[in-house]
Parts: structure tokens; sequence; C-alpha cells
């Protein structure tokens, strides 16, 4: 079967299901730059939405309905809906074209001389954003795809006049297969969604396979401390670089040293040459690889490195990674995306680095299967803060299978000496940390759902309270 190409449908209605999605939120804005007619749904009201309603004036509707695709032209959903949902379901039974939202991103970056993929299991968003920005500063002037928010493009698109596009690849479903890059930035490979691979060496072999698209005067650029990184790069014919912190790296940080903070400073080393001085403004021994992970390709794509040093030095970081959402009744409160044990173990030593007085990981588990497979890892990922409460499993594209629950990761906690407490909803949290928190102490939401929207409902809640001291 023929699989529909966007191309053919200049000026039509492509309508999106899950468009509040910080993908498909981007895409519906990059298609509708384009001269597309937009249109979405959603199963929840969110920032997200409202902003494509409201500022973009694309219509979205709330809740998934067979209705929703009458009328469209070709319909982009994500591997997150399923084939039961009704408006897939309508959509075969009117024999609507259809195709879902990595193969139209891999339609998007078609006909760019440079399309940067830059992919693994943690740091993705942040190490796009970085290249975003610094390639931005550098005046390649890019199109854009990331998979999150940063304000320094306004959003999660950019539309450039280059040749250049720079998207985020996600291995997800092996969805990044989809692309075709000209340049490979690999920050690492671990184990995750294990809904859908077999096992490690199953995700080290669909990285192989994501590599293997290069083109033969490609690049392929990797984390050289990862094993499993070196081993898919020498198989391959393409130029190779790399880097880390390890001394055969080609980008090394050169007198590297750490504030109080966690902020990282060093100087950028190729092959022993110093290129540029960098002082990270975001916090954590991971981001020193991600920004190498975005210097190098910057570096190898012909960038100004004095520019692209000062550029990576001026990065805030993107929304939703270890983000500053408010302070409230003397707390601050802080979230992150990070939804696999490995994600939140190192969001809070960075977290535990900033001033505070007590330190209270909220935890939002994401997906069944991956508390299942991963189930011993997350009993004590969150061992660094003084408190821990865990709501409901957050069940994504899943279905409840009946037998892992929220409850059993608390019990785990509990016996690996983790202060841990299940606060079922978004309201039982809320009330738990009100009567138990205390001027100084830190909050850090955690998890790619939507526990992003507790720091949301506390602070708009604390609002109201301000606004009316009765309620």
């Amino acid at each position: 079967m023929t699989v529909p190409h966007i191309r053919d449908y200049q000026g039509k209605r492509i309508h999106m299901i899950g468009i509040g999605g910080s993908s498909m939120s981007g895409l519906a804005q990059m298609l509708r730059e384009k001269g597309y007619i937009v249109s979405g749904s959603d199963n929840l009201e969110t920032y997200t939405t409202r902003h494509l309603r409201d500022d973009l004036h694309i219509p979205v509707t709330i809740g998934h309905r067979a209705e929703n695709v009458h009328g469209a032209d070709l319909v982009v959903y994500t591997v997150a809906i399923l084939p039961d949902n009704p408006e897939r379901v309508e959509l075969e039974r009117l024999g609507l074209p259809s195709i879902e939202r990595a193969t139209l991103l891999g339609q998007l970056m078609e006909g760019f001389d440079t399309a940067i993929g830059v992919c693994g299991a943690h740091g993705k968003t942040t190490t796009t954003s970085m290249l975003s920005q610094v390639l931005m500063e550098c005046g390649m002037d890019p199109s854009i795809h990331i998979g999150g928010s940063l304000d320094f493009i306004g959003g999660s698109t950019r539309i450039g006049r280059s040749g250049m596009f720079v998207a985020e690849a996600c291995e997800f479903n092996a969805s990044f297969l989809h692309l075709r890059p000209t340049v490979a930035v690999v920050l690492n490979i671990d184990a995750d969604h294990l809904d859908f691979y077999r096992d490690i060496d199953h995700i080290e072999e669909t990285f192989g396979k994501f590599l293997a698209l290069l083109p033969p005067d490609g690049t392929a650029i990797g984390n050289g401390d990862d094993p499993r990184i070196l081993r898919l790069f020498s198989a391959l014919s393409v130029r190779r670089l790399t880097f880390g912190l390890g001394e055969g790296c080609d980008y090394t940080p050169g007198r590297l040293t750490y504030d109080e903070f966690g902020h990282a400073s060093f100087d950028l080393c190729f092959h022993g040459d110093v290129l540029g001085h960098i002082a990270l403004e975001v916090p954590g021994e991971f981001q020193v690889y991600n920004a190498l992970a975005a210097l190098a390709c910057a570096h190898s794509q012909g960038a100004d490195m004095a520019m692209a040093c000062h550029a990576m030095n001026e990065f805030k970081g993107a929304h939703r990674r270890f983000e500053l959402t408010g302070e409230v009744e003397g707390v601050k409160l802080y979230h992150d995306y990070g939804h696999n044990p490995t994600e939140m173990r190192n969001v809070l030593s960075v977290a535990r680095l900033q001033p505070h007085g007590r330190l209270w990981a909220v935890m939002q588990p994401h997906t069944y299967s991956r508390v299942k497979r991963l189930f011993d890892d997350y009993l004590t990922c969150t061992e660094a803060a003084d408190f821990t409460l865990v709501t409901d499993i957050y069940a994504a594209r899943e279905k409840d299978p009946g037998d892992i629950k929220a409850s059993q990761i608390v019990e785990g906690m509990r016996a690996h000496g983790v202060d841990a407490v299940h606060t079922p909803t978004f309201d039982d949290t809320e009330a738990y940390l009100r009567a138990h928190w205390q001027p100084g102490d830190l909050v850090l939401t955690m998890g790619c759902g939507n526990i992003n929207q507790l720091n949301d409902q506390i602070w708009e809640h604390e609002q109201a309270k301000e606004t009316n001291p009765k309620c």
C-alpha cells in the first residue's frame, strides 16, 4: 500500500489525533505555517491545546469522537493513539488516508541538504534545544523540531531558510527509522520502552538501523563513553566523531569543574586543542555530555566555535527539564520530564545541590509495562530525596493489566529505606504536601505524563487563595 505524502495535501485539511503532545503540537504549528489547514483533537485540555486554539487559531476538540475526522483530507496520529480509538476506527471506515507522526516528520525533513537527528535514551530534548540555539546564534538558520518547548525559538518548531533541519529523533516504537538523517547524534543507549523492545540488545540493534540510514557522506556523532555506541560505530564506514569524558574521545571537557550548585565549567577540546570555554547555566554531569554532543555537532557542520560557545553559555534550558515553576508558601516547585529510574536519579542529584530545606520527590510512574520491567530500579531511584510521594501509574497508551499498582512501588521503596507514601491523585498529593511541607523545602515533580499539571494546580490554588482569602 502506498504511504500518503504530506506534499500531496498542500492547502488541504490535515487532522491530527493527539495534537496536544509535545511533538504533534509542534508539527501542527509547522504545517500551519506551511499553508496547510490544520485541526486536531486530544483527550485532555492543557496549556498546549489552549495555545493551539487561542494563539494559533487551530481548531482543537477535547475528546476523541468519530465525527472529528469528518471532512479531513489526511489524518495524522501518534503511536499512543491505538487502533480502537474512535477516530482511527472512523477513518478506516471512511477510507481516509492516514500516516503516523514519525512518518510526517520524516517527510518534512526530506529535501534538506543537512538533516540532523538527535537520538538517545536520555537527553534528546535538551541536546536538540542546545544545538538549535547554538546553530541559530551562529547564523546557520535551521528549521527545527523539538519534542519539547524552548523559549529561544518560541515553542517547539521553527521554519528556517537554510538547507539544515534539526530534529529530535525518538526511538520509541523505532519511530526514528522513518527519518533520513545525514547527521546522527547518539547520546546514549539504555533500557527503556520495553513494551516495544525485547531487551537492551534489541534496542542497540535498532539504534544500529538508525545509523545505517546515514548516506555514505554522512556523519555519526556519539558518546564515546558508551560501549554499545562504540560497538555500533565500529561497523560504520561514514565519518565518525565521539564526545565524552574519556581520553579516547574526539571532543572532551578540559579542566572540568563544578560549582556548589552543580554547574559545570570546562574547556571544549577537540583532539586536545581548545575550541572555547564553557560555563553552563544548567546543572548536572549529564548536561556536560549534552553540551559536548551539541557542540561536537555544531563544529562538524562548520559553526563559528567562539559564537557557539557563547551561545551554549547563554542556554537556560528547555521547559519541563528541571524547570522552576513557582514558589508557594516559601516552597520552591520544580518539574522534570524524567520518566524512568535513570532520569529520575539524575535530576534528583541536581535538585539535591540546590539551596533547600527538605527535598520532596513526587513521582508519576509512566506506563504499566515500564514499571513492570524496571520495577527494581524504581525502588531506589528517589533515595536522594528526604520524602517520596508516588501517584497512580499514568497509563498513557496502555490499558491497566491489573497486576501492577503504584502501591506496590511504595511498598518496595519502604523496604529499601525510602520514606515513601502513595498519594493516588493530584488532589491527594497536593493535600499531603500542603499538610507536611515547610518553608525552604523543594518539591520536584517527575514524569512525562500530565504530572506537570500538578504544579499548575498548586500554583492556581495559591493564586485563588490570595485573590479570595476565604477559599
